[in-house]
Parts: C-alpha cells; structure tokens; sequence
C-alpha cells in the first residue's frame, strides 16, 4: 500500500492509502480537515496539495484547464480531488476548514 505523509497546520501525519484512492478522501479520512468546496470536481481548487516529494501520477485536462485559471500557483500545486494515489507522496495541504473558517464542502464521492 502506498504511503502518503501530509503537512498540515497541525503538523504533520502519515498514512497508508489504498492504491487508487483519490488523495483527498485519503487526506480526510486520515482526519485532515481539507478543503473541497465543490465537492471534488475540479471546479474550485480548494483541494489544492503541494507535492513535495513522489509521484502524483499524470495530470489530466480537466485539471489542467482549471489550474492554468489561477495565477501565481507553484509547478507543484495538484488537485487532491483529481489524484489517485499510486505511490508513495508527500504533500503539503494548502486549505484547511479550521484555519480559513468555513466548512469543508460535500464529501468527494469514491468513482
């Protein structure tokens, strides 16, 4: 099973994931308090990871298109909503619920 170590505002938490899983659910259900506004659908980037080391596997054009609408976002920025953990990661989870005050969104569904 692949391992994913995630850095958040409360520190830092390791993980082992399902190969396939999408990353945000991983990410969640490890009891990191990501955002993902629209649910998982690659619409508001709130999902938004910094990989900082692995490998996130291939981004696709629906991520792609909605990543170039942002400006001033690091190479490294992924979609956790949009990747399937295929191997060992590391990450950084830029939008947290208890750090910006809202609420997490819909649960991404498993597809």
């Amino acid at each position: 099973m692949p391992k994913v170590e995630a850095e958040s505002a409360s520190g830092v938490n390791g993980f082992e994931v399902e190969a396939g899983r999408k990353l945000v659910l991983a990410i969640e259900d490890a009891g990191i308090d990501i955002l993902h506004r629209c649910g998982g659908n690659a619409r508001c980037t709130t999902c938004r990871v910094e990989v900082l080391a692995g490998d996130p596997g291939e981004i696709r054009e629906l991520e792609r298109n909605r990543l170039a609408a942002e400006t001033g976002l690091a190479e490294n920025v992924r979609l956790s909503c949009q990747v399937r953990v295929m191997d060992d990661l590391k990450v950084r989870v830029i939008n947290q619920s208890s750090v910006k005050g809202i609420p997490a969104g819909p649960r991404p569904v498993e597809d």
